[in-house]
């Protein structure tokens, strides 16, 4: 079976971010860079369906320079190969953008499965990866916590609101988005670091594979969140002001 999983590399977890001059995006010199946390699940998904029934697993990242880093790190963790969709405006292409570059970079390769992460930590919209299966004209599903391959295809456990859960078929070939903590994580081996750099890396122009067309959603501004601290008292008696308490953490705070 040959897995193709889309990744996307977005500032390090504890990254100290600024706005840059236009307030349109964030400013990226120096930044540290991570793989997306539910794409890393994307690939642990992919690794684990390889070592079951055998095939391959091809990891695509888009973006400039800086990703090789991101696809090294899948190839160190067991990814066969990589495709390199060399981009330098990827924070210019909305999600239908970034969908028309993967989906012409993963077309030729005719995969029996492609998983994504189910969205991106920088702008989290969760949109690139459904938008993928409509270009490619496959059946997809989200929020997947489980993937058992069956004889007709796939069986697919997603999650869904308040502790429910959806089991689903679908035939394959078939797009699916990770949603994340439904499999451990593995590192990458000593041994997996030094075979990544003879594995092969494949680097497409994005103009060769689409060009750039005007977004249909446009980022206007961004800004940090206000630091600001505020007291509210609370009247009645403890019950009351208990009662209250426990109806602000829950709703307003959402802490409960």
């Amino acid at each position: 079976m040959k897995i193709i999983v889309a990744m996307k590399q977005v500032p390090a977890p504890d990254a100290q971010i600024r706005i840059d001059a236009a307030g349109r995006w964030i400013d990226e010199s120096g930044l540290q860079w991570a793989l997306n946390e539910s794409d890393a699940y994307a690939l642990e998904e992919a690794l684990q369906q390889k070592e079951k029934h055998g095939g391959e697993v091809v990891a695509v990242c888009a973006g400039p320079e800086r990703v090789g880093s991101t696809i090294r790190e899948a190839l160190a963790k067991g990814a066969d190969r990589a495709i390199h969709i060399d981009c330098d405006d990827l924070a210019s292409r909305d999600a239908l953008g970034i969908a028309r570059l993967l989906a012409a970079a993963i077309q030729p390769e005719s995969p029996d499965l492609i998983l994504t992460g189910l969205q991106s930590e920088d702008l989290g919209l969760g949109q690139t990866g459904v938008i993928l299966a409509e270009l490619l004209g496959l059946p997809h599903a989200t929020l997947i916590l489980h993937v058992e391959k069956t004889e007709s295809g796939l069986r697919v456990k997603r999650e869904l609101e308040e502790g429910w859960f959806q089991n689903v078929e679908l035939p394959i070939p078939a797009v699916l988005t990770i949603q994340s903590g439904g499999n451990k994580l593995r590192y990458a081996t000593l041994m997996g670091i030094k075979r990544a750099k003879t594995k092969e890396v494949r680097r497409i122009a994005a103009a060769s594979l689409a060009a750039a067309a005007a977004p249909v959603v446009l980022l206007d501004r961004i800004a940090l969140p206000q630091k600001q601290k505020t007291t509210q008292m609370l009247s009645g008696s403890p019950q009351e002001a208990a009662a209250a308490l426990v109806e602000k953490l829950k709703f307003e705070a959402r802490a409960l």
